[in-house]
């Protein structure tokens, strides 16, 4: 069809501007447009019905000296947290993990 154009939505969404600078360099590389990138993680999601990757809790260990005092005081608000509900483990079922 002469003139016709595919149509297309839009779709908004906010993300923190590190976020973004961190995407957009990644992306840059890969010579792949944010519009293209984010068009083809929707198209996963159809296809796959959900998400296309795992999602799981990163356990990786917190660098403190890089927190800025908020960052810091939540995360000794977590661990208070967590000893109040009683979400800890005995030294003896993590002293192998000190040790590597």
């Amino acid at each position: 069809m002469p003139g016709s154009s595919k149509k297309t939505a839009s779709v908004f969404t906010r993300v923190s501007p590190e976020l973004k600078e961190q995407a957009e360099a990644v992306l840059n590389q890969l010579q792949i447009p944010m519009a293209t990138a984010l068009n083809m993680f929707l198209q996963q999601v159809v296809n796959q019905q959900g998400i296309p990757f795992d999602l799981h809790v990163a356990r990786r260990p917190v660098d403190y000296d890089a927190l800025s005092k908020e960052q810091l005081d939540t995360e000794l608000q977590r661990g208070f947290n967590d000893f109040k509900t009683n979400n800890t483990f005995p030294a003896t079922s993590i002293d192998g993990e000190f040790k590597e």
